[in-house]
Parts: C-alpha cells; sequence; structure tokens
C-alpha cells in the first residue's frame, strides 16, 4: 500500500548523504587540500539540495582562490554574506569584513549580515564596529540579544559594559 509518507524518509537520507559528502569536502579544505575539496565541491553544486549547492558553490569558489583558477566574482548579497561567513570560519576576519560589507551595501538592514560583522569586527578586535553593528542587528531583530549573551565569538568583548548594557537592555 502506498503511503503519502513514504517519500519523506528516502528524500531525508538523500538529504543526509549530500551533507555528508558536503562535509567531506569542508574537512578536506580545512587541511589544505583545495583540489580533493574543488573536486567534491564540484560534484555537489548540481545538487537538488538548493542549500548545500550554494554553499558548495561558495567553497569551490575558495578553493579556486587558492589554487590559482579562475574564479568566478561573488553576484548577489547572499553570495558575499554567504562567502563572507566563509572567510569568517577561516578565521580571515579582514577579508570576511569586506565580503560581509558588501553585503550589506547590496542589502541593508539585514539582522543576519549585522549579526556576522559584529562576529567579525569581534575576532578582529575592533569592538566599537563590532559593537556599532551589534546595536544594528539588535534593533532589526530584538531576540540576537539573547544569542549574542550565549555566543563565544563575543568573549573579547564580553566585559566590556557597552556590550552588557546593549545585550541587556530593556530587559531582555
Amino acid at each position: 500500500m502506498f503511503s503519502p509518507n513514504s517519500e519523506r524518509p528516502r528524500v531525508d537520507l538523500q538529504y543526509q548523504s549530500t551533507i555528508k559528502v558536503f562535509e567531506n569536502g569542508v574537512r578536506a579544505f580545512q587541511k589544505q587540500n583545495y583540489d580533493k575539496a574543488a573536486e567534491i565541491f564540484e560534484k555537489l553544486v548540481e545538487s537538488n539540495a538548493r542549500d548545500v549547492a550554494h554553499r558548495a558553490q561558495v567553497h569551490l569558489r575558495l578553493c579556486r582562490q587558492r589554487t590559482g583558477r579562475q574564479v568566478l566574482p561573488p553576484k548577489s548579497a547572499d553570495d558575499y554574506y554567504t562567502l563572507g561567513v566563509a572567510c569568517l570560519n577561516a578565521r580571515q576576519f579582514g577579508l570576511a569584513v569586506e565580503h560581509l560589507s558588501k553585503a550589506d551595501k547590496m542589502k541593508p538592514h539585514q539582522d543576519h549580515i549585522q549579526y556576522a560583522l559584529a562576529v567579525s569586527h569581534s575576532l578582529g578586535g575592533n569592538s566599537d564596529a563590532a559593537l556599532a553593528h551589534l546595536e544594528a542587528a539588535f534593533a532589526l531583530r530584538p531576540e540576537n540579544r539573547i544569542q549574542a549573551r550565549r555566543d563565544e565569538d563575543f568573549q573579547g568583548i564580553a566585559a566590556d559594559p557597552r556590550f552588557r548594557r546593549l545585550t541587556y537592555l530593556a530587559g531582555n
């Protein structure tokens, strides 16, 4: 007998498999084995899992940058945001700020971009800029205060009275 839910487990298994392949690519990238990582990401760019395909495309671009192959520039605010977050994860804070700032210019007033900029500046040692972007992220989405209180990326500024004032404003 056919059940309407019989498709769901197969789709979830396919997605989980795609995620595992992506994680293998990320591990190769982190080990600076860019050729192997690029090979994995090239296969994932055409994946039906759109979120994975998009991330794979950004990582593929980074691999090509590292190996000197031709790189297509990011086209959208989302591309710049994803590239900025990838740079942030790679601990390249200057590049992260550069890409995230471009995303912010293309698509202003986005709390996730402001929050990522705050993290980039915080980890890069620019507490004034970090606090300014946090304030903007909180204004756009007050729930970000709760996340920031627990976010280890703000350890460097957590003792700053301005950080405490921002994150605990209005009893949140």
